[in-house]
């Protein structure tokens, strides 16, 4: 809901401009309430390519705002990076050679867009393993940690992480 009314905001109030990629299995329609927007849902495969080609038919739709809910799958989904690694045979290290490309042309699809993007991403919580004072080994919440790849934030222009309470950080 919160990509949608910013959206609203960018496209000036005109949610016809507004197109939702939706990987969350119909919930774009969710939020039907606020306005009518566009939504383009995908399924898996969650491939790069696939998530690319939405974005293009965005664009070609004359979109001014594209809201992609959610990234996650690209990256962790059915079909998504992990997926397609997990999958190849040979060297796991030599093997992100081949993976790497396809999710950069990914980042650059919605960097290289002429419309506003906005991203959603899964989070979940993150753990650290520890020493304590006795030389015994401890596992310890440290937080949410966002389901793409490491340092995806730092990829777009602003990154709004919203708490339970729909407050903004």
């Amino acid at each position: 809901m919160s990509a949608l009314l910013i959206a609203k905001g960018l496209a000036k109030g005109d949610l016809s401009k507004v197109a939702m990629i939706d990987s969350e299995n119909g919930s774009g329609d969710l939020y039907a309430h606020i306005g009518a927007y566009n939504i383009l849902p995908i399924s898996a495969p969650f491939s790069p390519e696939k998530y690319i080609s939405a974005i293009k038919e965005c664009e070609d739709a004359g979109m001014e705002v594209i809201i992609i809910d959610s990234i996650t799958h690209e990256w962790d989904g059915k079909g998504g990076c992990l997926e397609i690694h997990s999958s190849m045979t040979g060297n796991s290290y030599t093997n992100w050679a081949s993976v790497t490309p396809r999710h950069q042309a990914f980042i650059n699809a919605f960097l290289q867009s002429k419309c506003h993007i906005i991203t959603t991403v899964r989070r979940k919580q993150d753990y650290e393993m520890n020493k304590n004072d006795q030389g015994k080994t401890t596992v310890a919440k440290v937080g949410l940690k966002e389901i793409t790849r490491e340092a995806f934030e730092y990829e777009e222009t602003t990154n709004l992480e919203l708490d339970i309470k729909h407050n903004a950080t």
